[in-house]
């Protein structure tokens, strides 16, 4: 799991968010709305892919809302499985209502290797 959990706004440019996942040496970044969403890398590639200048277009525009999340407790098994149905690569953790970290299948694989 990285922590600290590294976010970005909705309102921060793709340039500020692929600047904040280089910096921290992260793939993903929680980004603060109500329910939270997340960016990644692949958002910001399929973005630079389609012709879009990374210093004007917004987070909001390229992020997924919504995303599931799960407690610091949950089995290492159980994340996998969430992972693999959902298809996702990235897991804010959240204890209560505080955001702890964000698990990558990354995390996963060097763990259960």
């Amino acid at each position: 799991m990285s922590t600290p959990l590294e976010t970005v706004s909705k309102d921060a440019t793709l340039t500020e968010a692929a600047s904040a996942m280089r910096d921290n040496e992260i793939s993903a970044l929680v980004v603060r709305t109500d329910p939270p969403s997340i960016v990644t890398s692949t958002d910001l590639v399929a973005a630079a892919a389609e012709g879009h200048d990374p210093t004007t277009i917004d987070v909001d525009a390229v992020m997924t809302e919504s995303v599931e999340t799960v407690p610091p407790d949950l089995y290492l098994e159980e994340i996998a499985a969430m992972m693999t149905g959902l298809g996702i690569t990235h897991l804010p953790v959240v204890d209560g209502n505080d955001y702890v970290g964000m698990i990558s299948s990354t995390d996963v694989t060097a763990q259960l290797s």
